[in-house]
């Protein structure tokens, strides 16, 4: 198992990481922690090798003397025997009226992990028990995102069959077929898509419509005089929300009615650590056009460069951080300049002004004689 310090260390990258990629680091780590647990086992003083068993028993029995039981949410027991594709007991949850769309602080439901590890009699058992085909996690993945990611075709094509949203959108604004790289189950995607008579403009209108709902929150707040930069979930604002997804017009709009580049949200990162993380370059060029600081850094110590994991939009963050040196610093010559040119000509002006005043003639006082 991994020091405490070391989790620390890797949380950063940890929560940048998509959703099945952050399961299967947390089943990574869950091994090796059992594993760990197993051999500190073996190495307790006073117990023989095989003899074990006994003395946890005798543990198990003193501890329920005082009648205390440790207790687990019912959503946690529900993805618990998910997870271990255990049919029966996820049966007998559902069966006693636990909903199959419980989810934990992610918003997975066990649909969503049953997905990802293509247990197929599970998927169809929770669906059999009125899980939502459509459910969505923190990042807005549907069971479907997870299946088509993960190229299990059996898997989509029940889903569609269920009434699974072809044109479901993430929260990095991609539809299953976009994540998809199977081509078997990329081919099904396509095929369903048109059969359900889903037209090019359609999927564009899709992807838009997450930007024109901000588009239209933007304006009703411009018309009640609401701040826009009320903070909002995890004390993101608007801009920040607008930078990460990439929504252009929506950043312009705010800009445009002076939503401040330097908000900071609960980890302290402004709406440009927020481009930089999702690759939104355009979005990064626009924010540091209106000042936003490419140097801010987060409560853990990071700029904008240092959140962003592609090398390539890195490069091009970079590239756009010499360019906003090389103009602050040619700004800055420009008002020296200025300055310089000022004060001597004000300086001039003085002088001749002195010289005016001493080449005046003076007129002799004339008597006057009565």
């Amino acid at each position: 198992m991994a020091e405490h310090q070391e989790l620390l260390a890797e949380m950063p990258a940890v929560c940048r990481l998509s959703t099945p990629e952050r399961l299967r680091h947390a089943q990574k780590r869950r091994a090796q922690q059992l594993k760990k647990w197993a051999q500190a086992e073996k190495e307790i003083p006073g117990i023989p090798k095989g003899g074990g068993g006994g003395e946890r028993k005798r543990r198990r029995r003193k501890s329920g003397s005082h009648g205390k039981r440790v207790t687990f949410p019912a959503s946690v027991r529900l993805l618990e025997a998910a997870a271990r594709h255990d049919a029966e007991e996820v049966r007998q949850f559902l069966e006693s009226g636990i909903s199959p769309d419980l989810c934990n602080e992610d918003g997975l439901t066990a649909l969503h992990q049953c997905c990802i590890d293509d247990s197929l009699p599970l998927v169809r058992l929770l669906l059999d028990g009125g899980a939502d085909a459509n459910a969505r996690d923190a990042e807005l993945w549907t069971p479907l995102h997870a299946a088509a990611t993960c190229g299990h075709l059996a898997l989509v094509q029940l889903l569609i069959q269920r009434g699974a949203d072809l044109l479901a959108l993430n929260s990095d604004g991609n539809m299953p077929y976009d994540l998809c790289e199977d081509e078997a189950t990329l081919d099904c995607l396509e095929s369903a898509m048109a059969g359900q008579g889903i037209t090019q403009d359609q999927i564009e209108a899709a992807r838009a419509a997450p930007e024109r709902c901000m588009i239209q929150e933007i304006r009703d707040r411009i018309r009640d005089g609401t701040d826009l930069d009320l903070p909002g979930a995890h004390g993101a604002t608007l801009l920040h929300v607008a930078a990460a997804h990439g929504f252009q017009a929506a950043a312009e709009l705010l800009l445009q009615h002076r939503a401040r580049t330097d908000c900071r949200d609960r980890d302290g990162w402004e709406p440009l650590h927020a481009a930089a993380c999702w690759g939104q370059v355009p979005l990064a060029e626009l924010l540091v056009a209106h000042g936003a600081d490419l140097s801010a850094r987060s409560r853990l110590d990071e700029t904008p460069l240092d959140v962003c994991g592609d090398e390539e939009v890195r490069a091009k963050l970079l590239e756009l951080k010499h360019k906003r040196a090389a103009v602050l610093r040619s700004q800055e010559k420009q008002k020296s300049l200025l300055q310089r040119r000022t004060s001597s000509a004000g300086s001039r002006g003085k002088v001749v002004r002195r010289a005016s005043l001493s080449e005046i003639p003076v007129t002799p006082q004339i008597p006057i004689i009565s």
